[in-house]
């Protein structure tokens, strides 16, 4: 049985910034100023002035979470997960060695991921930021989805571009968590 008895939060996602390389075919982010403080202070009487900042982006840049309705009309959105769904679960981290691509059912073997965020590390982030990120990254199989499923996870997460593989049109991965209702990260 795993000890879950120490509680952190552990951020996990990377920095956006303006015009950086995304998941290949979406435009990448525009950060802006909307108002700058000098040509806002003329709108106050005493000077004052604000700095209103604008970000132009897509919903799947840098690290994200994908609902249910992000594969399935019927499914909950991110407005509707309650936050028991994302917040102060046990994690397990399960660290994969470098290279193969595909992570499989039996990269968990003796895991207790019933209730828990399971967190998938394989080094990929190394490559964040680059072109090399959005190519033969690694990912979760359909046999380690339904792994997860089956043992109760409640949230997945991996290092990578992607949970699926992206030469896989058919996106087993995405599909069997989130028909589960486990979010993907």
């Amino acid at each position: 049985m795993a000890d879950h008895s120490e509680k952190r939060i552990v951020d996990l996602s990377h920095v956006i910034e303006h015009g950086m390389t995304t998941y290949k075919g979406l435009s990448p982010p525009h950060i802006c100023d909307f108002w700058t403080r000098e040509g806002s202070a003329a709108n106050y009487d005493d000077g004052s002035s604000f700095q209103i900042g604008r970000i132009d982006m897509v919903a799947n840049t840098g690290t994200y979470l994908d609902s249910p309705f992000h594969r399935y009309p019927d499914g909950v959105d991110l407005a509707g997960m309650p936050l028991s769904a994302l917040a102060e679960l046990p994690a397990v981290v399960v660290r994969l060695p470098d290279g193969g691509r595909a992570v499989d059912a039996g990269a968990f073997d003796g895991l207790e991921a019933d209730g828990c965020a399971v967190l998938l590390h394989t080094g990929w982030d190394r490559h964040w930021g680059s072109e090399r990120y959005g190519r033969d990254a690694p990912y979760l199989s359909a046999s380690g989805a339904r792994w997860l499923v089956t043992h109760g996870a409640r949230l997945v997460g991996i290092d990578s571009v992607n949970l699926d593989d992206m030469g896989d049109r058919s996106r087993p991965a995405h599909s069997m968590l989130l028909r589960a209702e486990i979010p993907v990260v």
